[in-house]
């Protein structure tokens, strides 16, 4: 008889939502969750025998072990995603504050952008991973969006279209083609790809997954998601100076408060409206939805 184990790999199976590294996250939460449940004493053998019980006792065991904020929100989304997918919503509360899980402070108080030369990029020997990097510089691309990029498919010319199976939670965006650094990324993803992705065809994607963290580690480089720092710190400089010549602001634009430019408070009224707009948009660019977001990057 199939166990919780196997059922709630079953239940992956037949929900493959999200990108690749989402749903290997999850599974590997929800088999995690399944054995805590069973060593604790539980007897649950089907995923639609979630109750309320069985929620509380994986939060407690959680912050039992002192997990983060971060971790155990992101947990309980997991928890979320099995109770919605045997119609079971309700067992989990909709607030994290019933479990006694506290908001996380978004907020950057020092900037995380990080670059890479044209010296470091040189030490990457594959080519295929050399013009990942290339796009995540110039894009601010999420790792596994650079990996499957297929520059034949995204190329719009003003504009790159991202599929929804190449993104992080498989939501589907666009991002503006606006400086000659980005169109160079698209040539040379375009001449080391040509119709396919910047996945070799002799490889599948965890394959070269794991080929880019081996020549990214050779080369020396790490914490690369900066890249998307960097990308987000100068988009607010740019936009906010669109932004301010197209209102006619005196002052032109400025560097998000990270990067030394004002804080929220320090704005004037016109400023504070160009700052959310940019916000905005900066945060659609990356692939996410809500405003807030932009605060881990920028900084408020």
């Amino acid at each position: 008889m199939p166990t919780l184990t196997g059922r709630l790999m079953t239940l992956c199976a037949r929900n493959p939502d999200g990108s690749y590294s989402t749903r290997a996250n999850r599974q590997q939460t929800l088999l995690a969750a399944g054995r805590t449940l069973h060593s604790l004493g539980y007897k649950l053998n089907h995923p639609q025998g979630l109750k309320p019980k069985h929620v509380e006792a994986l939060v407690q065991h959680w912050q039992a072990k002192a997990q983060s904020t971060g971790t155990l929100k992101n947990k309980l989304a997991v928890l979320r995603w099995w109770a919605e997918k045997v119609d079971k919503a309700s067992v989990i509360a909709r607030d994290n504050a019933h479990y006694g899980i506290a908001n996380r402070a978004f907020v950057a108080d020092e900037s995380k952008a990080r670059d890479v030369t044209e010296a470091q990029l040189a030490r990457v020997s594959d080519v295929n991973v050399r013009a990942s990097l290339e796009l995540q510089r110039a894009f601010g691309l999420r790792r596994e969006e650079a990996i499957k990029f297929q520059p034949s498919v995204a190329d719009r010319g003003d504009r790159i279209a991202l599929k929804a199976s190449w993104t992080k939670g498989g939501k589907a965006r666009e991002v503006p083609v606006a400086t000659p650094a980005q169109r160079q990324a698209l040539a040379q993803a375009h001449a080391v790809a040509g119709r396919r992705s910047l996945i070799p065809s002799q490889r599948r994607y965890v394959e070269q997954l794991r080929i880019y963290e081996r020549q990214t580690a050779n080369a020396g480089l790490s914490k690369l998601h900066g890249l998307r720092h960097q990308y987000a710190q100068s988009r607010y400089r740019t936009l906010t100076e669109h932004w301010a010549k197209v209102r006619g602001l005196p002052d032109g634009g400025w560097h998000a408060p990270v990067k030394g430019g004002p804080s929220r408070g320090e704005l004037t009224p016109e400023q504070r409206e160009i700052d959310h707009l940019v916000r905005l948009q900066i945060s659609q660019e990356l692939g996410h939805e809500r405003e807030q977001i932009t605060t881990v990057y920028l900084g408020r």
